[in-house]
């Protein structure tokens, strides 16, 4: 498998299929990433093929392990921001993203999760926006402290410190409403 920034530069020196790869590969995590922004998937999926046309219109080059995704992610926040700041609409809300339980999982089991996910996603409401998308982007997009960082216009110890704080702030709400770890 080729990296991002190699099937980029293939899509520079013309070859179609490296951006239709690289669509493939991030447009639906990204369309779900605007949409926390935006709550409207019809308008994310158009911001989403808005950030990708900005992207290879400009023809710059990018270089670096993981930084086509980072730049792919700031272009579309920028987006996502400006399209946002029009129509004044809050963030991510965590529990309007869809889940699937995965097949072969005990229905007691599956409703445990689906009560530890909701009471997550409920504290993750809670806290703080930055301390929010600082999260989203290290662990659910599995994004470097220096990708998000670039994503989110930080330095990568400010985005350590969001991270940090936020996991803290997140600790707090979920021992506040009662919530015991499964290691104590």
């Amino acid at each position: 498998m080729i990296s991002d920034e190699t099937a980029y530069r293939r899509y520079l020196d013309g070859e179609q299929k490296a951006a239709d790869l690289l669509v493939e590969k991030y447009g639906d995590a990204l369309t779900l990433y605007i949409n926390g922004y935006l709550k409207d998937m019809h308008e994310a999926e158009d911001l989403m093929i808005e950030a990708f046309s900005q992207i290879f219109a400009k023809e710059r080059p990018i270089t670096g392990a993981g930084a086509f995704k980072a730049y792919l992610y700031k272009t579309a926040r920028n987006l996502a921001l400006r399209h946002r700041k029009k129509h004044r609409l809050s963030f991510l809300r965590f529990d309007e993203l869809d889940f699937e339980p995965q097949s072969g999982v005990p229905a007691d089991t599956e409703l445990s999760r689906s009560e530890r996910s909701r009471q997550l996603y409920d504290a993750l409401e809670k806290l703080k926006v930055e301390y929010r998308e600082a999260l989203y982007l290290v662990y659910l997009e599995g994004m470097s402290y220096r990708h998000a960082a670039t994503v989110m216009n930080q330095s990568e110890g400010q985005i350590t410190k969001l991270v940090y704080r936020g996991k803290q702030s997140l600790k707090a709400i979920l021992e506040q409403e009662g919530f015991t770890y499964a290691d104590e």
